[in-house]
């Protein structure tokens, strides 16, 4: 596949080294307006890394914009007149719904919008998908794109602002239960280096678990735990003072605040 990232910032670059650790694309362009910070990445032979948008564009079939919302019009302006019925375009710009994009490139274009995480750089992202009418019929490369990279799931438009929350931001909320586990770890005696992997292979573990049996946490937690035994009692006193409830009403008022901002 030949790949183009416009707008190899933080997300563009992790969604490049996914592709690039995949061997997901057989050529790849890379732009950013400064490209000194991005130059090594010319090193997998494969990739150029250039300024100029238009030349990514004409040499590519699939596009993945991973520019600020507030470049996004004006990059498509400046690229629509270069799209032929070849190119799939594929945005991750929070907020840039697809109406919008259609108004500038128009309704027959390939257009997808996937909302990854910055997990996609080691394989274990979990991206929502979402595309126009004729989008549809380009689903499947998107799918076989970011599954290469972890996980995607097809949902409609209007759920992906939510999934912003839960996918997106929901990393740093998983690294912020990881640290505080750490820090609990530390307390009972471990260092840190000892108490950090606990936490995270824990934490892997745990998915891992649900990923592999399919099964509902409850079922796992009551397979994990001994009704009399002090994971069990932990694990009740932590949901008495709050834990469950507190993360559920973090999220839901993390979701309430975005929409504000973004009907503001």
């Amino acid at each position: 596949m030949k790949v183009a990232i416009i707008g190899a910032g933080n997300l563009g670059l992790a969604i490049a080294k996914g592709i690039l650790h995949s061997n997901g694309a057989t050529t790849m362009y890379l732009t950013k307006r400064n490209t000194k910070s991005i130059q090594e990445f010319e090193k997998y032979g494969i990739v150029t890394v250039t300024s100029d948008n238009n030349e990514a564009v004409k040499n590519s079939d699939i596009l993945i914009f991973a520019v600020q919302p507030g470049h996004f019009a004006h990059i498509l302006n400046e690229a629509k007149d270069l799209l032929t019925e070849k190119h799939v375009i594929i945005s991750t710009i929070t907020g840039f719904k697809i109406p919008r994009i259609e108004e500038i490139i128009g309704s027959d274009k390939f257009i997808i919008r996937s909302m990854p995480n910055t997990a996609i750089s080691v394989g274990k992202s979990m991206t929502c998908i979402c595309s126009n009418e004729l989008g549809k019929k380009r689903i499947d490369l998107a799918k076989a794109i970011f599954n290469r990279m972890g996980h995607t799931m097809e949902i409609p438009e209007d759920q992906m602002q939510a999934a912003t929350v839960i996918c997106a931001s929901g990393i740093a909320f998983w690294m912020r239960l990881i640290r505080a586990t750490t820090q609990g770890a530390i307390q009972l005696g471990f260092d840190a280096k000892e108490a950090q992997e606990l936490a995270m292979h824990t934490c892997n573990g745990a998915a891992s678990l649900l990923i592999e049996s399919g099964s509902h946490p409850e079922e796992e937690i009551d397979r994990v735990t001994t009704p009399k035994g002090c994971t069990i009692e932990g694990l009740n006193e932590m949901e008495h003072q709050g834990l469950s409830s507190s993360l559920i009403r973090g999220i839901v008022s993390s979701y309430e605040k975005i929409s504000q901002i973004r009907k503001g």
